[in-house]
Parts: structure tokens; C-alpha cells; sequence
């Protein structure tokens, strides 16, 4: 879908995990941009999903709560992607919330006009929103018309951070966010969405900053496989990770990964607060 990109390209700064993988995102991230204008604030929060974990109801609640707070509801289209529909579930969301609605169609680069034409009319009938605009996340196409759209749509406030402020999250918090997002990267099928990385060490006095993180899992099975064999999984996520969190933190780092069994953890609610999840 690209909303994690999207996301990332209006905040001006790689805030939230990619990946194609779905359900990615877990935690709503806060992007803040400030211009000389006004100043938005962007949540990315997790997709819509049925709850199979309680894991699955923290991120629903991360939703509900993100739009119980919103000013405006702005919806993601894959434009690109002929089997994407508009199920119950998201209809409600949007007919639920007396919000402005906006819908963005991203991946128009990759798209006919006809398509869009066609694409534009379906959205229409079945989200009925204030505003559509087609986008491409990747070239940039229609991005200033869209920042100055949310602009002209959002009510009047007072600016709530500083203007130099991109996040709220801590630091350690996307240190996490990378790891777990190579993680994704690295590993196949269904084993990414049982993980769970955690920060145990982040010690900024030294030449290298020195993090250290527990990669969780639910299973032994699954630990052999994260490890993989001679340990070159691990070492590749962690390769991969230590460049991203390098390039987040302006610094050298020394990224040292471990990785543990926490039994069925997606269940628990206790394990779930332990892990940053206030279930």
C-alpha cells in the first residue's frame, strides 16, 4: 500500500518501518511538520486487521485511539494493485467518524490514467470523501498538493511542539523500529510477526554507541531460524540495522543482538507491556 512511505516522505524523515509485508507497522508513530504556515501532525498508525492475538488488540486499539483524536482522516489506496478493495470493515472506520476525509490513491506512477479515472470513481461511491488525490510516495507527484490540502482542511490551533521537533518517540524506540524492520527484511513467511525486539542497553559515553537488544521470539524453533545457520541471519539483521540506526543517530554505533524465547508473548498481556505494548 505504501503508507509507511507516504508517511515517511510528508514528515521530511524515515520515522516508520517498510516493508511489503502487511501489518508491519504496531505502534502509531508521531511525525511533526512545521513550516512557516502551520504545523500538522501525522499518525501512522497500524492497519485495520482481525484480532487473532492480544497483541492484535493493542493494535486496534492504537487506531481507535489515533482517530478519536484526529482533526482529519486520511486514507492510503494502492492504485497499483488491482485486487485492492474496500471491505466492511473499512467503510465503517470511515463512515464512523464525523471527521473530514480525505483519500490519497498512491502509486499513480504505475498506473493508466484510465485506471485512476476508474479507481477514482470506485473510491468515491464507497468511502464517499471530502477530497481524492492521486500520489506517488516514490516520485513525489501531487505531495505539495496534498500538504497544502490537509492545510487548507484542518481547523485552527495552537502549535503544540517545537519547531525544530520531527518525533516524540525516544530514540531507543526507533532503534527497536529498525532492528524489527530488518528482521522483516531478512526473514520469511509468517516468523516476523512472533518477534519482538526490545532495548535492554543504550550507552552514549563511548566512541561508538553502544545498544544493546533482545530479539524475541516465541518458540526454540524459532530462535535457530533467526540465528540462522553459523549464525549468519543474525549477523545480517544486525549488519543491516547498525547502518539505519547510524544514519538515524548521526553516530557510529555498536549494535550487539541477542536473541530469547518468551513463550506465546503475543498473547500475554504482561509480556506485552514488558515489551513497550500498554495493552
Amino acid at each position: 500500500m505504501g503508507k509507511s512511505t507516504l508517511f515517511n516522505k510528508l514528515v521530511g524523515e524515515r520515522l516508520s518501518i517498510i516493508s511489503p509485508k502487511p501489518q508491519t507497522t504496531r505502534n502509531n508513530i508521531l511525525g511533526i511538520v512545521t513550516d512557516e504556515n502551520a504545523q500538522m501532525l501525522f499518525l501512522d498508525t497500524p492497519g485495520l486487521l482481525e484480532e487473532k492475538y492480544r497483541l492484535h488488540a493493542f493494535m486496534t486499539k492504537q487506531i481507535r485511539e489515533a482517530l478519536e483524536s484526529a482533526d482529519i482522516l486520511l486514507g492510503i489506496v494502492d492504485a497499483s494493485n488491482p485486487d485492492d478493495t474496500f471491505d466492511d470493515e473499512v467503510q465503517e472506520a470511515f463512515a464512523r467518524w464525523n471527521i473530514p476525509r480525505v483519500i490519497v490513491l498512491n502509486k499513480v506512477d504505475l498506473c493508466s490514467d484510465e485506471r485512476i479515472k476508474k479507481l477514482e470513481h470506485r473510491v468515491q461511491e464507497a468511502l464517499d470523501p471530502q477530497l481524492i488525490l492521486a500520489v506517488s510516495a516514490t516520485t513525489g507527484k501531487n505531495l505539495p498538493n496534498l500538504h497544502k490540502a490537509l492545510v487548507d482542511t484542518l481547523p485552527l490551533g495552537p502549535q503544540f511542539y517545537p519547531e525544530d521537533m520531527l518525533a516524540e518517540q525516544p530514540e531507543r524506540f526507533f532503534v527497536a523500529e529498525f532492528i524489527r524492520e530488518e528482521v522483516f527484511n531478512q526473514l520469511h513467511q509468517e516468523l516476523p510477526y512472533a518477534i519482538a525486539v526490545v532495548v535492554e542497553a543504550f550507552h552514549e559515553d563511548r566512541p561508538k554507541v553502544y545498544i544493546q537488544a533482545n530479539i524475541i521470539v516465541e518458540r526454540n524453533s524459532q530462535k535457530g531460524i533467526v540465528i540462522g545457520k553459523g549464525g549468519r541471519s543474525l549477523k545480517a539483521i544486525g549488519q543491516h540495522a547498525r547502518k539505519k540506526v547510524e544514519a538515524f543517530l548521526n553516530r557510529p554505533v555498536f549494535l550487539d543482538l541477542h536473541v530469547k524465547v518468551y513463550e506465546n508473548w503475543r498473547k500475554k498481556d504482561g509480556a506485552l507491556r514488558g515489551f513497550g505494548y500498554d495493552i
